[in-house]
């Protein structure tokens, strides 16, 4: 029985199919994945626009609103600015957080960035221990921006 001939047509078809099969697989992995679990560190006091939701006061419940960890390097340096009740409050960085005082009630936080439109979430403040007070900063596949409560 004869063998199939190994032209360098064959050859370079084959190549290509590794190729591709190569790429592919570097491609999958360049999803965003959490990077390593490390403290998240408070926004730096010169990027505080507005003092008044940052500040404590009688009858006010703290609010921490997290910009969660990413090595996905199309997002990582990327700020996000934080808006309380249609006021631009600071921004987030990678990894880093911020603590409001906010009255119980309805508030509306938002978050935008230079390529995001503005994602507001209404967020009902409570001492209700069934509820957290937090909220997350992600990015999606998209790589859009996400702002979500964190349950218990």
């Amino acid at each position: 029985m004869p063998r199939p001939s190994r032209t360098p047509a064959t050859l370079a078809n084959a190549l290509r199919y590794v190729l591709l099969a190569v790429i592919a697989a570097c491609l999958a992995a360049c999803g965003a994945t959490p990077a390593e679990p490390v403290p998240f560190k408070a926004v730096p006091a010169e990027r505080i626009l507005k003092q008044g939701p940052t500040e404590p006061g009688t009858g006010k419940l703290a609010v921490d609103l997290r910009r969660e960890r990413s090595d996905d390097v199309i997002v990582r340096f990327r700020s996000a600015q934080v808006y309380v009740d249609g006021e631009q409050v600071t921004d987030l960085m990678n990894g880093e957080h911020i603590t409001f005082y906010l009255t119980p009630g309805t508030h509306r936080l938002a978050v935008s960035t230079q390529f995001d439109p503005v994602r507001e979430l209404q967020f009902v403040v409570t001492a209700d221990p069934r509820y957290t007070n937090r909220a997350s900063v992600t990015f999606d596949r998209d790589h859009r921006i996400v702002l979500n409560r964190v349950a218990q």
